[in-house]
C-alpha cells in the first residue's frame, strides 16, 4: 500500500477531519472546566434535594428530577464525547489522554452522587411504580424508567455501588485504552506500517502481498502477545467477578439486558446461524475454484476475484456515490448525510496514532453525531462510510427523542447501518456493465454479509469459550486463547479454508472482545 500521507493526498482526504469546535474550541477551552464545575455542583444539588425521597415523589416531581438528571448526563456526555474524539485520532498524545482520563474521573465522581436515584427507584414495589408510570406527565420518560427497573435483580447496596463507581476510573476502560495504545502504537513489518494498512493488503489481488501482510500482522501481534494476553485475561476476570457480584446467569446476560433482549432470544439466534455454517463452507469452496487455487489459506479469504475492479476511489466520488444512493431512497436521508460531509463531522484520513476501524458516535442531541473511518479508497471503504452514515442519520433522527430516549439498543442500531450499506450496494451494482465484474462485486458483498452474520457469530463463540474458560480454568495462556480462536473459526469455515498456526494469534487485535 502507498505511504499514508501520499495515499491521503491521492484520495483527497487530507483535510477530511472533524470539527470538534462544535463541542469545545480546544482542549484549553475554559468552557470545559466551567462545564465540569457545573456538573459537580448540579450532582451535589440533586443529591441534597432528592436523596432518600424518591419514594415520596409525585409524578410531577419525579418528572422534574429525571429531567435534571438527563440534563446533567447530557452535559457529561458532551464532555466525554469531546475528550474521547480528541484522543481517538492522537492516541500517542499524553495531554489528550490526560484530558480523557480527567473526564472519566469526573464522570465517576458525579455518578457516586447520583447513583441513589436508580437504587431508590428500583426499591419501589412494582405496584407503586406501575401506578406512577400511568401518569401522563411521565410519558416522555416511561421507557427509560421501565428500562432502569430491568436492572433491579442485579443492583447492589448503595455502599457497594459507590465503591464500584470509584474504582471504575482504573478499571475496564483503562485496560481498553492500553489495548488501543498497544495496537495503534505498533508498527508492522519492515516498512513500519499501521494496522489499517496491513489489514487493507489482505484484500490485495496479489497473493504474495496478502501473504506478506498476514505474516507482518502475525509477527506484530506475537511481539505484543504477552501484553495483549494479560489485557484479555484481566478484563475476562473483571467481568467474571462483576457478573458474580450482580448475579448474572452467564457472561453475556448483562449485554443482553442492556440490549433489551432475552438470553433465550440470543441463544436461538446463535443456534440458527451456527446450524448453517455449511453456507460459508460451500461459498469458500466455490471461491477457491473461481480463484483456481488448490488450497485457500486464511490470507486468501478476502482475495478479490480476478474481474473485480481494484481502482482506488477518491473521497469526492465516495461522497457522490453514498449521497446519490441515499437520495434514491429518501431525499431526507441524503440531506442529513450530506451534513456529515459538508459540515466537517467526519474524520477520514489514515494517521499513525489514530484509532483503527470505524465508528459513529451519537454525541448529544443538541450537537450532532461524528463519524470516524480509515479511508483507503476501496469499494469496501465506500460501504463502510455508508454503514457509519446509516448510524449517523439514525442518530440525528433520534435526537428529537431527547438524550435518554435516543440511546438505541444494538440490534436496532445495526439495522439502520446495514440498511444504508445495502442501499449503496444496489446503487454500485448498477454501475457495472460487465457481467464478470458484477459477479465479482456480488461475491465481495456476500463476504461482507457473511462477516455481519456468520463471522460475528463465530466471534461470539470465541467469546463464549474465553469467558467460560477463564471462569472454569483460571488464567488463560496465549496458546489456549489461540486454540479457542482456531476451533471457533474452523467450525465456520469447515474444510474450505486452511487456517494456519500463525492465524491462531489473530484474536488479539479485535477490540470487540473487550
Amino acid at each position: 500500500m502507498t505511504e499514508p500521507t501520499s495515499l491521503n493526498q491521492q484520495l483527497g482526504v487530507n483535510n477530511v477531519t472533524w470539527k470538534l469546535s462544535d463541542l469545545y474550541s480546544g482542549s484549553d477551552d475554559s468552557a470545559i472546566q466551567i462545564d465540569i464545575d457545573w456538573c459537580k455542583q448540579e450532582a451535589a444539588a440533586i443529591k441534597t434535594n432528592y436523596y432518600q425521597k424518591v419514594k415520596t415523589l409525585s409524578a410531577r416531581e419525579l418528572f422534574s428530577l429525571v429531567q435534571r438528571l438527563e440534563k446533567l448526563d447530557s452535559r457529561l456526555t458532551r464532555l466525554a464525547t469531546y475528550s474521547f474524539l480528541n484522543f481517538a485520532t492522537q492516541l500517542d498524545n499524553a495531554d489528550a489522554g490526560a484530558l480523557d482520563q480527567k473526564i472519566r474521573e469526573t464522570n465517576s465522581e458525579i455518578e457516586v452522587n447520583t447513583v441513589f436515584f436508580e437504587l431508590e427507584w428500583n426499591n419501589l414495589d412494582d405496584a407503586k411504580a406501575k401506578e406512577i408510570l400511568t401518569d401522563n406527565q411521565l410519558a416522555t420518560y416511561k421507557h427509560y424508567l421501565l428500562s432502569l427497573r430491568r436492572n433491579k435483580p442485579h443492583l447492589l447496596s448503595e455502599t457497594e455501588e459507590k465503591l464500584l463507581l470509584e474504582r471504575e476510573v482504573t478499571g475496564r476502560r483503562s485496560w481498553i485504552t492500553l489495548f488501543d495504545k498497544v495496537i495503534t502504537g505498533h508498527k508492522f513489518g519492515k516498512n513500519n506500517r499501521t494496522e489499517e494498512e496491513v489489514l487493507a493488503d489482505l484484500h490485495h489481488k496479489d497473493r504474495d502481498v496478502r501473504r506478506t501482510a498476514a505474516r507482518e500482522m502475525t509477527e506484530g501481534l506475537e511481539k505484543n502477545n504477552h501484553i495483549l494476553t494479560h489485557i484479555f485475561n484481566t478484563l475476562a476476570a473483571d467481568k467474571m467477578v462483576t457478573d458474580r457480584q450482580r448475579n448474572y446467569g452467564s457472561w453475556i446476560s448483562s449485554m443482553n439486558l442492556h440490549n433489551e433482549l432475552e438470553d433465550k432470544t440470543v441463544e436461538t439466534l446463535v443456534t440458527a446461524v451456527t446450524s448453517r455454517y455449511d453456507m460459508v463452507e460451500r461459498y469458500y469452496n466455490t471461491k477457491k475454484e473461481l480463484l483456481g487455487f488448490d488450497t485457500l489459506y486464511d490470507y486468501d479469504r478476502y482475495a478479490p476475484l480476478p474481474s473485480l475492479p481494484t481502482e482506488e476511489i477518491a473521497w469526492d466520488k465516495c461522497k457522490e456515490t453514498v449521497l446519490q444512493s441515499f437520495k434514491e431512497f429518501s431525499p431526507e436521508m441524503a440531506r442529513i448525510a450530506a451534513d456529515f460531509f459538508d459540515r466537517e463531522w467526519i474524520h477520514a484520513p489514515i494517521q499513525p496514532a489514530k484509532q483503527g476501524g470505524a465508528f459513529a458516535h451519537p454525541c448529544v442531541p443538541e450537537v450532532h453525531p461524528y463519524v470516524l473511518v480509515n479511508y483507503t479508497g476501496s469499494h469496501r471503504d465506500i460501504s463502510t462510510v455508508a454503514h457509519e452514515l446509516g448510524h449517523g442519520v439514525h442518530q440525528v433522527l433520534a435526537a428529537s427523542m431527547g438524550h435518554f430516549n435516543s440511546d438505541t439498543p444494538l440490534p436496532l442500531a445495526e439495522t439502520a447501518s446495514v440498511f444504508a450499506e445495502l442501499l449503496v450496494f444496489y446503487s454500485q451494482l448498477k454501475q457495472f456493465a460487465n457481467e464478470q465484474e458484477k459477479k465479482a462485486f456480488i461475491c465481495q458483498k456476500l463476504e461482507s454479509i457473511f462477516a455481519t452474520v456468520f463471522r460475528q457469530t463465530a466471534m461470539n463463540r470465541f467469546e463464549d469459550a474465553m469467558h467460560n474458560g477463564r471462569r472454569e480454568h483460571g488464567e488463560l495462556s496465549p496458546e489456549k486463547l489461540s486454540e479457542y480462536w482456531l476451533q471457533t473459526q474452523r467450525a465456520m469455515f469447515g474444510n474450505s479454508v486452511e487456517l494456519s498456526k500463525d492465524y491462531g494469534v489473530w484474536w488479539s487485535y479485535i477490540p470487540h472482545f473487550l
